[in-house]
């Protein structure tokens, strides 16, 4: 059953999509590896190589929930279908996650909004942590009533949403965008990088940033994820860029992951790494945004089964913020630490930057905004930060600047 457009670009005509085009790598951005599955294509955000490094569940979700990834083509066709298999996340106990949307951008312009029914429902029991999924059939997204000329689209495929390709379908031929003429930007973070909880693909705070600075972005936000793997940092160092940037801190904090005499040496050699592939190409380190719950208290970071028994989902730390002393990393040394460790770099590599993460999102707009599950910023905070990260990024002054 084909699902009918969220927001359409304009009343449904009747119009078939007789044109069936072959999904392949010329017609996506954003995606790093491309698999074959029994349905289609399912893009991933790291290659193979790297996700057989080590087999982490949420590394595995995160890679592939396609943030960022859109198909790029170019046409004069008034009707696009395109049938999908999505994988939906669910939480035992917590409210229903809001279902992924696709954007279909038209000459660089938001044009329409859908959704796709069916697909898996992936389950999670936070208290036991298993795991089910329930299969679903594949479902179609359809915009129609589009401008008869040749434009450019873009269809920017859901952030929080595993998502595999099955077929796209036109009433018009469908050929390639030349790649060139952009600068590319190479990003990676957390789940706020991810998306978080922004309103549609093309609405993460990476997203609205590379839109207002006039760059192709590839998104390596992995929720939950953003961990210093050398993996992680090899993949960024054989990706063509022209721009890298690199946001951590929350992660870090959330998994209690290291101390701080593991911390700087692995961001010295994340950073060494990406040098081998990008010498010369502005580097932004970017720390974590004001998130008061690890600010002065370390992680772990686990989930407050009170709130879930009220039906929402809202997170805890359970660190003790006497720890400190003994090397537990919190938001507060993190960005102590990344600023000393760029400072001490710079001498040598006058490309290198550093931006606080809560020049994005600090404590006035925490009192104005605050985070809704403690972690994780709303769609009008996405918007915030990728205004702001622009200006800083991307305006006269910034790092990014031509």
């Amino acid at each position: 059953m084909k699902d009918q457009p969220a927001s359409a670009p304009g009343p449904s005509d009747g119009t078939a999509a007789t044109l069936t085009t072959p999904l392949s790598a010329h017609l996506l951005r954003g995606a790093l590896d491309l698999e074959r599955t029994a349905h289609g294509l399912l893009p991933h955000r790291l290659p193979a190589w790297a996700r057989a490094q080590y087999a982490d569940g949420q590394l595995a979700m995160a890679q592939a929930q396609p943030s960022g990834v859109r198909l790029v083509f170019r046409t004069r066709a008034t009707v696009i279908e395109l049938d999908a298999l999505r994988t939906k996340m669910a939480y035992v106990g917590a409210p229903a996650r809001p279902d992924g949307v696709y954007d279909l951008l038209v000459d660089g312009r938001l044009a329409g909004q859908a959704g796709v029914s069916g697909g898996n429902v992936r389950t999670v029991d936070m208290t036991t942590g298993s795991v089910e999924t329930r299969p679903g059939p594949v479902g179609t997204v359809r915009f129609a009533g589009l401008p008869d000329r040749p434009k450019d689209i873009e269809i920017w495929l859901p952030y929080n949403e595993l998502t595999e390709l099955v077929a796209l379908r036109t009433d018009a031929p469908v050929g390639p965008v030349p790649q060139g003429g952009r600068r590319v930007w190479l990003h990676h973070g957390s789940s706020v990088s991810h998306g978080s909880d922004a309103a549609s693909p093309s609405t993460t705070w990476p997203a609205l940033a590379a839109a207002l600075g006039g760059v192709d972005l590839v998104n390596l936000g992995f929720g939950g994820s953003a961990l210093l793997d050398p993996f992680v940092a090899r993949a960024m160092r054989d990706t063509p860029a022209d721009l890298v940037s690199v946001k951590f801190g929350i992660n870090l904090v959330n998994h209690d992951l290291m101390r701080l005499r593991a911390f700087t040496p692995a961001v010295h050699g994340f950073l060494d790494t990406i040098r081998e592939g990008h010498p010369t190409a502005p580097l932004l380190v970017v720390s974590s945004i004001l998130c008061p719950l690890h600010e002065d208290t370390p992680g772990p970071t686990v989930p407050d089964f009170g709130s879930l028994a009220e039906g929402r989902l809202r997170f805890r730390a359970a660190g003790d913020p006497a720890e400190r002393a003994a090397g537990k990393l919190t938001l507060g040394v993190i960005r102590e630490e990344l600023a000393r460790i760029v400072e001490q770099r710079s001498a040598e590599d006058p490309h290198l930057h550093y931006l606080d993460g809560r020049e994005l999102y600090g404590e006035a707009d925490s009192a104005e905004l605050p985070l809704p599950d403690q972690l994780h910023p709303d769609a009008a905070t996405h918007h915030r930060m990728g205004t702001r990260f622009a200006d800083r990024a991307f305006g006269p002054t910034g790092p990014f600047t031509p």
